[in-house]
């Protein structure tokens, strides 16, 4: 199984690879017409390489999010994205990507070998940049009534174009005198083409593809084509312009006798590509079809596939915030905010018996909080993101009556937070964005020798966890969900249960709080608590009290959470 983190590149890679075959495959069908067309093709699928699909699907996020709240998944999107994405982690298995601490060395040891081939690669182009530098710093200028400054070297490598913002023709020495005028001048007629082509600048692009991706073979294959495409690109200009087909492909084999073929792919040269077939093209003057109206619609839909189908995927599968629309969605019979009084210290934050809210001098992230049940602390911190500033320091008091069921009943607690999250959209213009992220997390596991707690086997079905203070977790009738959502606003990370314990218990933890790792308070939403320095906190660190009070255990992992980015927010109206 691939590891989490490495999912996005596995598809990057598959995304890229796709999209070769298919430049191949129009390369096939254009093979009669002009070489600049398949040339450009290769290079399209050689910057795919550099921009991943997600940055396109993160664009249609944003389109789609703000022209429809909800839109049902199509038939034609779900078979696109199991294509463009077909390494994905099951939802199921989430939890454990990280179930083993040794299958965190695997993307290191990755990265490890991808920078040693990246450094080699790059030290390699660097060391030749460096001798057509020195090689350019020792020329002379040569007066030529081109377009570009001529200089010539006493070098033995073939005539080139060096540079991409002031490109240089660098000619070898004495290359008048081993080639006629009519020669002569079609080679520098191939150089100039090069210049107008840009074709330095595109090969730099896959120079720097080719490092990055330096593992996979494709990449080096798409050099090959590039190469071979606009070599023959500026044979056919030459000939269209009317160079005489005999003259110069004498003239390319000259340059082939005596001198040697630039070893960098972004110094244009005239001698690349296949010899054999670029003069067997030349001589016999083989004509390139143009693109007939079909071709070009064919290249049209190809490139707006390209960009459009991954947009398209991002609309239909729009992060939504948990807002609903009004429709839809849940919301308080009555609720009322105002800004709270500003000397006021304590915080409140809870339900009413009806199902309804009470929030007393609260900010919009401890609402946040409450409403997709994130544990107030560091750890909400990390995961809540964006927004504008006042966001953790306004402060507001927000009243509200039990929701309108659609069917008589007790509210459920997801059912209130649905009226929280409507309540937020409507009154302070939340609009969130969710993504998953690779966070370091816990594992609640049972110790070696078990549990040393018992389960509740009577018929009582009240019950629940409280403190008298901080340091002290007393549980009656409860099950360990309880337990695990006051362990991650305890250690400031996200907790899962792995004890396979589903009964309701009877326990008591004390230990000694250590407010640096949650930074909150231990239970639930609230202001940071203050540890008075009394013998009574001189207990064991929760890991040590997990362990010799309960019998249980946390053991470090890392794994998917889901984040909140905050695009937009207002501080709402007083009513």
């Amino acid at each position: 199984m691939i590891p989490a983190n490495l999912l996005p590149m596995a598809n990057h890679l598959w995304q890229s690879t796709l999209c070769v075959a298919v430049a191949w495959l129009l390369t096939l069908a254009l093979r009669k017409n002009r070489a600049a067309v398949r040339c450009g093709l290769w290079l399209a699928a050689s910057v795919k390489f550099l921009i991943p699909f997600s940055l396109l699907v993160s664009a249609g996020n944003q389109f789609g999010w703000r022209t429809a709240p909800t839109i049902a998944q199509a038939p034609f999107s779900l078979a696109m994205e199991q294509i463009s994405q077909p390494f994905t982690a099951p939802a199921a298995a989430l939890p454990t990507l990280a179930a083993t601490p040794s299958s965190n060395w695997a993307p290191i040891l990755l990265f490890a070998v991808w920078i040693c081939g990246f450094a080699a690669s790059a030290i390699i182009w660097v060391r030749w940049w460096q001798r057509f530098r020195a090689a350019l710093r020792t020329a002379a200028p040569l007066p030529l009534d081109l377009p570009i400054p001529v200089m010539t070297s006493p070098t033995c490598l073939e005539p080139g174009v060096f540079g991409i913002r002031k490109p240089v023709l660098l000619l070898p020495e004495g290359i008048a005198s081993r080639l006629t005028q009519a020669q002569l001048k079609s080679i520098l007629a191939h150089e100039l083409c090069h210049v107008r082509r840009r074709d330095n600048l595109a090969a730099a692009i896959h120079m720097m593809v080719e490092s990055i991706f330096w593992f996979h073979p494709l990449v080096w294959w798409i050099g090959a084509r590039l190469v071979e495409e606009r070599e023959r690109a500026c044979d056919e200009d030459v000939v269209r312009l009317g160079a005489d087909p005999h003259v110069y492909a004498e003239g390319i084999l000259n340059v082939c006798k005596f001198y040697l073929q630039s070893p960098l792919a972004c110094v244009s040269g005239v001698t690349g590509s296949d010899l054999r077939k670029r003069i067997e093209a030349i001589v016999t003057c083989r004509t390139s079809d143009r693109l007939t109206i079909a071709r070009k619609l064919l290249l049209a839909a190809a490139g707006i596939a390209a960009i459009s189908g991954p947009v398209l995927i991002g609309i239909l599968h729009t992060p939504q915030s948990r807002a609903q629309s009004k429709a839809e969605a849940l919301t308080f019979e009555v609720a009322s905010v105002k800004p709270a009084e500003p000397n006021l210290r304590q915080v409140s934050l809870g339900y009413t018996p009806d199902g309804g809210l009470n929030a007393r001098n609260v900010t919009l992230k401890q609402l946040m909080s409450l409403a997709y049940n994130i544990v107030c602390g560091k750890f909400c911190d990390e995961r809540v993101s964006g927004g504008p500033g006042w966001i953790d320091s306004a402060r507001f008091d927000v009243l509200a009556k039990g929701p309108q069921l659609p069917q008589p009943g007790q509210a459920t607690r997801e059912q209130v937070r649905q009226c929280v999250q409507a309540l937020l959209a409507d009154r302070f213009k939340l609009v969130i964005r969710h993504e998953t992220r690779e966070m370091p997390i816990y594992h609640l596991v049972l110790a070696k020798n078990g549990p040393k707690f018992k389960e509740y086997t009577g018929d009582e079905q009240s019950g629940g966890i409280r403190g008298n203070r901080p340091g002290e977790m007393i549980a009656e009738r409860a099950s360990l969900n309880g337990l695990v959502a006051n362990l991650t606003g305890i250690v400031g990370r996200l907790v899962i249960d792995r004890t396979g314990l589903t009964g309701r218990y009877d326990f008591k933890l004390e230990w000694t709080p250590e407010m640096s790792a949650g930074g909150k308070g231990p239970f639930g939403p609230g202001e940071k608590t203050e540890v008075p320095s009394v013998p009574e906190f001189s207990g064991p660190s929760i890991f040590t009290a997990l362990q010799e009070q309960l019998g249980l255990k946390l053991e470090p992992q890392r794994g998917p959470v889901e984040n909140f980015i905050i695009v937009s927010a207002e501080k709402p109206t007083a009513n």
